[in-house]
């Protein structure tokens, strides 16, 4: 579960420099622009090769590819420069794709050398709140030239089309470079050397990261070979993390939700094709024609346009039950068809567990039904003996506590109360785990549904209709149902990530080499080890080319420059001018209340279950914004509206929500 946005480019590590590049006017698509009617490999000017996405439209602009989203207000620039520098490749870019662009750099990042790649550069752009709009840039070097990537899209759009940007930079390759591939190696054993190798890479990223504890667990044709933990479970504490401590795991708890559904349909209950309504006549969304389409995979395959709206049940969520989030979806439509988009919804993910719930006892309420049908379909027959959904049992036993870095980048402890806004969705991100269990699950995934005693868990045809693509992210990766199959080194590796404040794990199996993983992680940014962990398993199995390392540095590098970035632009205490023109009371039907008050020179914004200091912010465009700062919930920003009454607006990628005086 992932509850907050990161914007598109930021997935290739976006960061900028301090030079100035002018924007406002889009470039107009070309008479001969190619529009594409299917994903479609092509060459930069120079013979690059990338995968353009279906839909879009292609164009030449002299040593420029421009790409150009359906929607007409977003592009990819891909332009082969020749330069000295990487600040000299950039301007030459930008002089090319959009001479009058004026957005001044942020903040800039080296990259390692990858792919083919060197002396790699990225650059995110300042932009203000109202424009909905995210720029970045990458300058790469191959050969004699350079090629230099700008990004340049409304948020809503890189949101939603997020794997097809994904597409283009996964596949973008020097002309005549071929990636490193594992197909048919044969996967080292894990003994002793390579196990330290493993562990030295977690302790190593948590401490470059400043997360304070992590959990590791590794599995081996089926034996497990190591299961412990490193540093602390609380900041200031000694008690470490090991095998049997509980962290919250958020969205790997999507992928044993949809293990109770396949053991739904290994009993015959149902089939993944069954229309939702036919099971659970409640389930409903916007309209009756899109409910009645919604078959049992479309609930947890991120594949049926659904857009994320995930601040309707992170705010105001003392009042949210199961029901209430259901009857949230009947409020929702998709942006794009079905299997046309990777779009992820945590909303129709609860969906899914409730209705799995409602067909084993359906006169029960769905919340308790979940909890009952997860314990005795899925934790008992399996041995996970310690995951629940009980926040109290799990904060009073073995735990790691929730962690996050203040404003200034210190590692303090985070904001807890937010992570129980998942509750009332917990199907798709509720389930605290250890090592130990999640282990136990993985053993039985790479078992293919037997368990350590030889007797058949589930049979094996429902179970790997889960790994089935249902929509791609990207060239190289998919997703099934609650399930990520990854390509992109030429060996299967079925993942799932999960992350929520504070918390961040993955689960991570190689069936054909019969070896698994996981990472638990009790601080932002953990998602950077989980991630990067992949990666470094890959080159120990494989004695890959060691990348890992690098990689995470550069990215643990990125997020604390840019949350320095990020601090220059606040004033804190919020400026009391500023400040002062804030109503007492602020109120939006979907998100709740918003009461400003004063403790000194600070000011707060209390959201009824939890609140925050705000800092404020001058925008480019000359709007003030206030920012949240409190730990794991920084940087929910509330920009001052224009007009007569007094209004505060948040936003997502694809929606803005407006708050008004009361």
């Amino acid at each position: 579960m992932r509850p907050c946005n990161i914007p598109a480019l930021i997935l290739a590590a976006i960061l900028s420099s301090l030079f100035l590049v002018h924007a406002q006017s889009a470039p107009t698509i070309a008479q001969g622009a190619e529009q594409l009617a299917a994903d479609t490999l092509k060459t930069t000017v120079l013979g690059n090769t990338f995968v353009a996405p279906k839909d879009w439209s292609i164009r030449v602009k002299g040593p420029a590819m421009i790409l150009e989203a359906p929607e007409g207000d977003s592009w990819i620039a891909l332009v082969d420069v020749a330069a000295k520098t990487p600040e000299d490749a950039l301007a030459a870019a930008w002089k090319v794709y959009k001479p009058d662009a004026k957005w001044p750099v942020k903040v800039t990042n080296d990259l390692p050398d990858r792919d083919g790649w060197s002396r790699r550069r990225a650059y995110e752009y300042l932009t203000s709140p109202n424009e909905k709009r995210g720029v970045a840039a990458l300058a790469y070097y191959s050969g004699t030239s350079w090629t230099v990537i700008i990004q340049d899209m409304a948020d809503a759009v890189a949101e939603k089309r997020g794997g097809q940007s994904t597409l283009v930079f996964g596949r973008l390759l020097p002309k005549g470079y071929f990636r490193e591939s594992f197909a048919g190696k044969k996967a080292n054993t894990l003994d002793k050397a390579r196990i330290a190798e493993l562990t030295s890479f977690i302790e190593q990223g948590q401490k470059t990261l400043g997360v304070p504890g992590v959990a590791l667990g590794l599995v081996q044709d089926g034996k497990v070979i190591f299961a412990d933990g490193f540093g602390v479970n609380e900041l200031g504490g000694t008690e470490k993390p090991n095998g049997d401590t509980l962290f919250m795991v958020a969205s790997n708890t999507k992928a044993m939700t949809t293990l109770l559904l396949a053991k739904l349909v290994d009993e015959k209950r149902m089939t993944w094709d069954t229309p939702v309504t036919q099971l659970f006549p409640d389930f409903k969304l916007g309209d009756a024609a899109t409910t009645r389409s919604v078959l049992v995979k479309h609930l947890i395959c991120a594949c049926t346009g659904m857009p994320r709206q995930d601040m309707e049940w992170l705010f105001d969520y003392g009042k949210m039950t199961p029901e209430n989030s259901l009857a949230l979806l009947g409020t929702m439509q998709p942006t794009s068809k079905f299997g046309e988009l990777f779009q992820y919804s945590n909303l129709m993910a609860a969906a899914a567990g409730y209705t799995g719930a409602h067909v084993i006892d359906p006169k029960m309420e769905v919340g308790i039904a979940y909890d009952r049908a997860m314990q005795s379909y899925v934790f008992d027959p399996l041995g996970m003996k310690v995951t629940t959904f009980d926040f109290a049992g799990a904060l009073k036993g073995n735990h790691a506590s929730a962690h996050s870095p203040d404003v200034d980048g210190k590692t303090a402890k985070a904001l807890m109360s937010v992570n129980y806004a998942v509750i009332p969705v917990r199907p798709a991100g509720g389930a605290w785990s250890s090592v130990r269990d999640m282990l136990k699950y993985v053993s039985m995934e790479l078992a293919e549904g037997k368990l350590p005693d030889g007797n058949t868990y589930i049979s094996k045809g429902p179970l790997l209709e889960r790994r089935v693509p249902q929509v791609y992210m990207g060239k190289d990766a998919s997703y099934g149902m609650g399930l990520m199959v990854d390509t992109t080194y030429s060996v299967p590796v079925v993942h799932h990530g999960g992350d929520m404040i504070g918390y961040h794990s993955d689960m991570i199996w190689l069936p054909q080499q019969n070896v698994g993983a996981v990472v638990l992680t009790n601080g932002d940014p953990g998602w950077i080890l989980r991630s990067r962990f992949s990666r470094k398993l890959l080159e120990v199995l494989f004695d890959g080319r060691p990348e890992a390392e690098a990689l995470l540095n550069a990215d643990g590098k990125t997020f604390y420059l840019t949350m320095a970035a990020e601090r220059k632009l606040l004033a804190i205490p919020a400026e009391a001018t500023e400040s002062g023109k804030l109503a007492e009371h602020y109120v939006n039907a979907s998100l709740g209340q918003i009461t400003v008050s004063k403790s000194g020179a600070s000011t707060f914004f209390d959201f009824g279950e939890w609140k925050s200091e705000v800092a404020s912010k001058k925008n480019p465009d000359g709007t003030i914004s206030f920012v949240t700062i409190v730990p794991g919930m920084a940087g929910s920003e509330f920009v001052v509206g224009a007009g007569p009454k007094r209004t505060l607006i948040m936003r997502d990628a694809q929606h803005e929500y407006v708050f008004e005086e009361r």
